[in-house]
């Protein structure tokens, strides 16, 4: 009898013979020491000793079990190379790095902004009154030490207006 003309019942039968077919086949591979085909064949062959199958319809009914544990297998295949290919440590690696550069990048900037404000509260003018400390030329480099409070003159060496101080 083809696929094309089973009646309501038999294939209501061949959907339960599927799954006992499935069940029984997983028990045996649980236990480890078959393949998948030899225990679809066993499996097969214990449903058909209970008499409620045949042979051949357990033979037949296998499979289809095994054409479509077949496609599965093809896409958890199809799913670990996906997997793999995302995991890929070279592409890891990359992502970490990349990371890592923009948040350098980012703490670089942040740290430059702040060195460019303290330079700033750094920075004096002649004519400005300071207190005592060390004034250094920003052109020329040239140092004055300033030992008390005074009015900044320009630099003794190149007449330039703007220092950095230090203490």
């Amino acid at each position: 009898m083809t696929d094309e003309k089973r009646t309501p019942e038999e294939e209501h039968e061949d959907v339960g013979l599927y799954q006992k077919l499935a069940a029984r086949a997983a028990e045996i591979l649980e236990d480890g020491r078959k393949t998948l085909d030899e225990a679809l064949k066993k499996a097969g062959e214990e449903i058909a000793a209970g008499g409620e199958y045949t042979r051949e319809q357990a033979e037949r009914i296998g499979e289809f079990l095994r054409r479509d544990l077949s496609a599965v297998g093809k896409k958890a295949q199809q799913a670990r190379d996906s997997v793999l290919e995302a995991v890929e440590p070279r592409r890891v690696v990359a992502g970490m790095q990349s990371g890592l550069s923009r948040l350098l990048t980012s703490a670089a900037d942040l740290l430059n902004e702040l060195a460019e404000k303290s330079e700033q509260g750094l920075e004096f003018k002649t004519g400005e009154v300071t207190s005592p400390g060390t004034l250094t030329c920003k052109d020329c480099g040239k140092e004055m030490h300033l030992k008390s409070t005074a009015r900044i003159p320009p630099c003794p060496h190149c007449h330039k207006t703007l220092f950095r101080k230090s203490y």
